[in-house]
């Protein structure tokens, strides 16, 4: 069965992942997991493969992909190694943000693109607890100085955390309580002031090393602060859309990526399955029919799906603030699709896929992670309630 469904043909031309490449990455996957290691060696191919410049632009020294060529790429790398992908789409999303910002005329953000074309790293600290309305509203708080600004705090899920050179993050400037706003910068590694602590220790998409990152006063220039906005859905401009945009839909297609793996695996695993009670095998069970037809149609939806929100964010539809609506949705529904069909597989596998040698043991468990990403689900309805029914999402600040 085809991995890669995007309809436009010059993703399939233009793919770098070679199939040898994404064999190592398939083999190396249950001993990351098993070892809760990073992909150091999945990484330093995918470096040399040249896939961490995908996004970059062809004037600034990269294969210049759109965000449906991207994805076709992520897909493949998702469905044969998914934490891998998940660790590497944190650095695609700020080369694709810096790249979205120059398509729309504001180059603010080039020296991303230059940098990443020189083999930089990118990472996002976003994620921090007890904050459930991620990049809108921090509990990190920035501090204004000459020259630049102070980060305090704690962000957890720090991607990317044994290889970055460039830290994303954002904090709140609450200096004037009347109007606070978010701070979006861009810490050096090179810079003092910040601890990475070791936290991760979870229960799944384990490669990725997302580990906690203490700021103790961590400095930032100017010149590396990407924005300052409103605190709240009144930042959300062009720059916070993009976040949104190339994050929650690299989750969405990591998280298909995976579930068509799922599919793959349990499709040949029932096909050797005997049964006493049925001649022919399990194949001939009708529920075994049944559950397998569920996770087919699934996919069949989700696929085409993903690709025409894909498509429509390249082509620069002018959806206004409805694209919050399609960018969440788009990540809940595959997110939700991939765990109920790492579920049902395991229905359908019986006692062996609870075991560590089964790929769907670990499958499971990394399906289930897709729901702790922002935004999650509580976030994501209240989102897509208010703004379908007109409710100012600003009418009661939540960070009063």
């Amino acid at each position: 069965m085809s991995v890669v469904s995007m309809t436009e043909a010059s993703a399939a031309r233009r793919a770098v992942l070679s199939a040898d490449l994404l064999a190592r990455c398939a083999t190396r996957a249950p001993q990351y997991d098993r070892a809760n290691t990073f992909c150091h060696d999945d990484f330093d191919d995918l470096r040399e493969a040249g896939y961490l410049k995908l996004g970059v632009p062809a004037e600034l020294g990269g294969p210049g992909f759109t965000m449906a060529e991207l994805m076709s790429e992520t897909r493949r790398l998702a469905y044969h190694a998914p934490a891998t992908a998940l660790a590497v789409n944190m650095h695609h999303y700020w080369v694709g943000v810096a790249a979205d910002l120059r398509r729309f005329g504001d180059r603010s953000l080039e020296w991303i693109l230059e940098r990443a074309a020189a083999g930089d790293v990118f990472a996002a600290g976003h994620a921090e607890s007890g904050n459930d309305m991620p990049v809108l509203l921090a509990t990190t708080r920035a501090e204004r100085v000459d020259g630049g600004y102070r980060f305090h705090g704690r962000k957890s899920f720090g991607s990317l955390s044994p290889v970055w050179n460039w830290f994303g993050l954002h904090a709140m400037d609450t200096s004037d309580p009347q109007a606070p706003k978010v701070v979006h910068a861009f810490l050096p590694r090179t810079s003092d002031g910040y601890r990475i602590v070791d936290t991760w220790d979870t229960l799944g998409m384990r490669a990725t090393r997302s580990d906690d990152t203490i700021l103790e006063g961590a400095f930032v220039p100017d010149g590396h602060v990407a924005r300052v906005v409103p605190a709240g859905p009144a930042g959300l401009d062009p720059f916070v859309l993009s976040i949104f945009a190339r994050a929650l839909l690299g989750f969405a297609n990591i998280y298909y990526g995976l579930a068509l793996r799922v599919r793959d695996v349990i499709v040949e695993s029932l096909k050797d399955k005997t049964s006493i009670a049925v001649a022919g095998g399990m194949v001939r069970h009708p529920e075994v029919q049944r559950g397998v037809a569920e996770i087919v149609m699934e996919l069949e939806a989700l696929g085409p799906y993903l690709d025409s929100v894909v498509r429509d964010w390249d082509a620069g539809a002018e959806y206004g603030h409805a694209w919050v609506i399609k960018i969440v949705s788009a990540k809940h529904q595959a997110v939700e699709a991939a765990w109920r069909i790492a579920d049902r597989a395991l229905d359908l596998s019986g006692g062996f896929g609870m075991f560590k040698k089964s790929e769907l043991e670990r499958l499971f468990r990394d399906a289930r992670a897709g729901r702790f990403h922002p935004a999650n689900g509580m976030l994501t309805h209240e989102l897509v309630g208010k703004l379908t029914l007109g409710v100012d999402l600003a009418a009661a600040p939540r960070w009063a």
